[in-house]
């Protein structure tokens, strides 16, 4: 097998013309004969280029409002044709195939047009056929053909023939070979993915997810494992589209635990006022509202002081210096925010390892969407939990209704428990939690660690009661038996926001009762695993 391969003739058919006119110069000045087609072509003659259309090549114009154009034997004979193979280097003297060394290919914007909201006839429309076909049999030879899928790997080609006297080695074109393949499994997953939301199907027999690369991570969870970040392409706010201001590279754990932050703070609109949680181990330990971001946040760090420490940090409004100040008064992971003023890029500028993430808006959490996650032999996909309560989808199930402020503080729980590792337990007063209770096999085990949270933290601020007493609490399923009902009594709570749907819910309702809670039923669960 031959390493080097002299680069003599280059098809170049691109959609994102980036970098398109200072390639193909460099290209012609190392005397390499270019084919292109249509806009591509017009493109690279304007920059001066000399052009040979592919429908010359082929003999034919290009057709049908340009969908048959490359799909012709002179191309993908030249792309697929074994060099050092006897009969087909007869084959391409007999029919007057020329080889193709290099082909330079990008697809039509099908992610861009979908993202647009365009209709569906438009969305076909840009589904590409002939790129594909042509970076499949290009890299299929990629022991002869070097195949270019993205604008960014235009610089390294060009070095790549500065270093070996105009030609490509083999372990360049098996890279660049890997890497289309990835371009057109992605583009096909797009593609598939986008007709099974047309079908509205929720299950079609194959699924497929993509993804690019957007970072090379230290390691994973721990240090014996190998990581990478890699975005889906979509617009959605959050890690994948955000701004990094300073610090040290996101970690793996570093990156979960900020997506789940900035997902539980955009649950807080910021035109209904400043809200802040923060992170730990992708479970909150404090999440609050404020009349300022600066008291939202002094109100979350309450909650769980210890746990706080070294902690991330979301916020629903853009950060000023008077929080900036508080936030970095302790150590801290990472912090993000839908912008943040230059006082407080001042202030943070002083924390170097303190990572800043700015983001384009907060997500939304009513939007639809899918997440997936791997197991055994596959992997699990199902719909975000995009679910959103208001006042008037409870059901009060108590004899006692909630006062106005309970039920302030019974939806407030719910948005936090939403986010919170199952078994969730959430105590919540004055729109501040004051004790959670995370990840436990039994529900009464949540709501007695969430009780003595709350205990801790009165210690801390050395307050005369446990803060969860005329607290609301929320539970992220039903309760099963009155017994977790019960300690959130005891605990001080004195107004509950559950699922319901327990065969047991006349029990629970009954101690309810008998406590002199107020309880509602939402109908609606949030177990997170």
């Amino acid at each position: 097998m031959q390493d080097l391969v002299p680069l003599r003739r280059a098809l170049i058919s691109v959609s994102d013309k980036t970098g398109l006119e200072d390639l193909g110069r460099a290209l012609a000045a190392r005397g390499v004969q270019i084919v292109s087609t249509g806009g591509t072509g017009k493109a690279l003659r304007a920059a001066g280029c000399e052009v040979r259309d592919v429908a010359d090549l082929t003999g034919f114009p290009e057709m049908m409002d340009g969908r048959v154009k490359t799909l012709h034997p002179m191309v993908h004979g030249g792309l697929l044709a074994l060099r050092d193979e006897g009969s087909h280097v007869a084959a391409m003297q007999e029919h007057g195939i020329a080889p193709i060394d290099l082909l330079v290919v990008n697809l039509y914007p099908f992610e861009a047009t979908v993202a647009r909201g365009a209709e569906y006839d438009e969305t076909v429309e840009n589904i590409d056929i002939g790129g594909p076909a042509m970076i499949r049999a290009g890299a299929k030879n990629h022991a002869h053909v070097g195949v270019v899928v993205d604008p960014e790997d235009y610089p390294h080609l060009l070095a790549e023939l500065d270093a070996h006297d105009g030609a490509t080695s083999y372990r360049f074109r098996q890279k660049l070979a890997q890497t289309a393949y990835g371009r057109t499994a992605a583009y096909d997953a797009a593609v598939s993915g986008w007709m099974a939301g047309a079908l509205e199907d929720p299950a079609p027999r194959r699924r497929a997810f993509a993804g690019r690369l957007a970072q090379t991570l230290r390691y994973g969870e721990n240090p014996h494992q190998r990581a990478a970040f890699y975005t889906d392409g979509s617009d959605r706010p959050g890690l994948a589209t955000a701004r990094q201001h300073q610090g040290k590279e996101l970690s793996y754990n570093n990156i979960n635990d900020t997506d789940a932050a900035f997902e539980l703070v955009s649950e807080f609109l910021p035109a209904e006022g400043p809200a802040c949680a923060i992170i730990k181990h992708a479970n909150p330990c404090g999440a609050a509202r404020g009349a300022t971001l600066a008291e939202a946040y002094a109100r979350a760090y309450d909650c769980d002081r210890t746990s706080a420490f070294g902690g991330i940090v979301a916020l629903n409004q853009r950060l000023d210096a008077e929080t900036a100040r508080a936030i970095a008064s302790i150590f801290t992971e990472v912090v993000i925010a839908p912008g943040a003023d230059d006082a407080a890029l001042d202030v943070f500028a002083a924390r170097k390892n303190l990572r800043l993430l700015t983001t384009k808006g907060l997500a939304n959490p009513g939007a639809p969407g899918l997440t997936f996650r791997q197991v055994g032999g596959g992997f699990l996909v199902q719909d975000r939990d995009n679910g959103q309560l208001g006042a008037g989808d409870l059901r009060v199930v108590t004899r006692r209704a909630p006062s106005e402020a309970e039920l302030a503080d019974m939806l407030f729980a719910w948005k936090v428990a939403k986010h919170v590792k199952s078994n969730a337990i959430v105590y919540a007063r004055g729109q501040a939690t004051v004790g959670i209770g995370a990840g436990q096999m039994s529900r009464v085990d949540s709501t007695r660690i969430a009780a003595r949270k709350a205990l801790d933290m009165a210690r801390t601020l050395e307050l005369d009661a446990p803060p969860t007493e005329g607290s609301a609490v929320a539970s992220d399923a039903f309760f099963p038996f009155p017994d977790g009902l019960m300690a959130a009594a005891e605990a001080g709570a004195t107004a509950v926001i559950q699922p319901g749907g327990s065969k047991r819910d006349e029990e629970v309702i009954a101690a309810a009762d008998e406590a002199g809670l107020a309880m509602v039923f939402t109908g609606q669960r949030h177990f997170r695993h």
